[in-house]
């Protein structure tokens, strides 16, 4: 039972964690260097605190998800608060 919320604990922190990444991801343009920066920033984070919980690699795709889910919940996020509340798309 103690697996199951520090599991849910590194989901959560990994999508915390990945938003505001994503959030400045948004200001540049797609797959320059600081794009993929950002995009890449959050990922040591999310592995530092998958071994400080214990677990082993298992829960890749899990963490792995709600990271990706993060960096787009902050990017939809910014192309709204630019772009008004019916941009749904990236704009070049």
């Amino acid at each position: 039972m103690q697996d199951s919320f520090a599991l849910a604990g590194l989901v959560v922190a990994a999508f915390l964690v990945s938003i505001p990444c994503g959030y400045i991801r948004e200001s540049f343009k797609k797959f320059s260097i600081p794009w993929l920066f950002f995009a890449h920033l959050p990922i040591p984070l999310v592995v530092h605190f998958r071994h400080l919980a214990g677990f082993d690699w298992r829960v890749i795709p899990l963490t792995l998800a709600s990271a990706v889910a993060g960096q787009m919940i902050g990017g939809r996020y910014k192309r709204r608060m630019t772009h008004g509340r019916k941009a749904s798309k990236r704009q070049p």
